[in-house]
């Protein structure tokens, strides 16, 4: 079957809330600085309140993955679930007006659409509170064999480890994904999803994943240790690709008994760290779609995720397409 698809994501379909805040307003809001905490309607309602005013923007990690794949000329399709409101046709505009394919059944009862309400610290540290609502509503037979089959790279988000319908929406995946001869992709998106479901995640990685993305605290609550190069050694030899990124320190891309160190572009002044491994991915997957070299495809992922962070807002505002090119990618 030929590739309809760069890249087919499934992931929390969220309106992100962005606003500036200092560390003794995370203190008085019980907010671990740093970290994703799930919330109910009446937590989001509250926080809501008190947070300072700021940008709402379709966001989700996966989702902004596929806008990332977009911007760079990709082909992208998103699975995902929203409600029949306001908040859910908004995310269904947005994902279209980037170009890319969303046609997952809305919510007509039931929870409002997901929300996630962004802290953002002068250091840049990002610390989210997210209402679920729709998302975990998400089943297996959201997931569309025609997108899944048609896609060179499945791409799923390990926020939807959580809920046991979204496990089996990827176990689908995997094994459409694969019967199709095509390869299946996840992130572990935070440490507390990983130490919440580490077993799981481990005997899902080692038995349908074909590359997995992490960053250096998420892969060292995986393997439990704090020695980062026995982390990274353990992933690698698990899966074809482990794309692991460092913050300012770049990334490590294990493949075939191979180490590749990428450095991080520099970036005179960052703004937010939202979205920036969605973008590492974004540009990572983008580039493996292309047949690209496995060091370029990092260095494409270490541009996106420097273009998103000198700005806020979780998805790219220029194109990365045209960025790549004047960096020579």
């Amino acid at each position: 079957m030929t590739a309809l698809y760069d890249v087919a994501a499934i992931g929390n379909a969220i309106v992100d809330v962005i606003a500036q805040c200092d560390d003794a307003f995370l203190e008085r809001e019980g907010l671990v600085k740093g970290s994703m905490a799930l919330i109910d309607v009446d937590r989001a309602s509250s926080l809501y309140d008190v947070m300072a005013s700021g940008i709402e923007a379709s966001g989700g990690s996966a989702g902004n993955t596929v806008a990332g794949v977009a911007s760079f000329g990709g082909k992208a399709a998103f699975i995902g679930k929203v409600a029949d409101d306001q908040l859910g046709r908004v995310f269904t505009h947005d994902m279209r007006a980037i170009g890319a394919t969303f046609d997952t059944s809305p919510l007509t009862e039931g929870p409002a659409t997901a929300q996630s309400l962004i802290n953002v610290t002068a250091d840049a540290q990002r610390t989210m509170s997210t209402y679920l609502g729709a998302c975990v509503e998400l089943t297996a037979a959201d997931v569309d064999p025609a997108v899944i089959e048609a896609a060179r790279y499945a791409y799923l988000e390990g926020y939807l480890f959580d809920p046991l319908e979204a496990r089996r929406a990827f176990a689908k995946a995997a094994a459409l994904s694969h019967g199709a001869g095509r390869k299946i992709a996840i992130t572990l998106s935070d440490s507390f999803v990983v130490e919440r479901h580490r077993d799981a995640l481990l005997g899902f990685i080692e038995t349908q994943c074909d590359i997995v993305f992490a960053n250096a605290s998420e892969i060292c609550a995986l393997f439990q240790t704090t020695d980062f190069d026995a982390a990274v050694r353990a992933l690698a030899g698990k899966v074809e690709i482990a794309a692991v990124t460092r913050s300012e320190h770049g990334s490590i891309v294990a493949s075939n008994g191979a180490l590749h160190e990428i450095s991080a572009y520099p970036v005179e002044k960052v703004m937010d760290t939202t979205g920036a491994g969605d973008q590492y991915a974004a540009g990572f997957l983008y580039g493996l779609s292309q047949g690209r070299p496995l060091p370029v495809c990092g260095q494409l992922g270490s541009l996106a995720a420097a273009e998103v962070i000198a700005h806020y807002g979780p998805r790219p505002q220029v194109s990365l397409r045209d960025l790549a090119a004047q960096n020579g990618l």
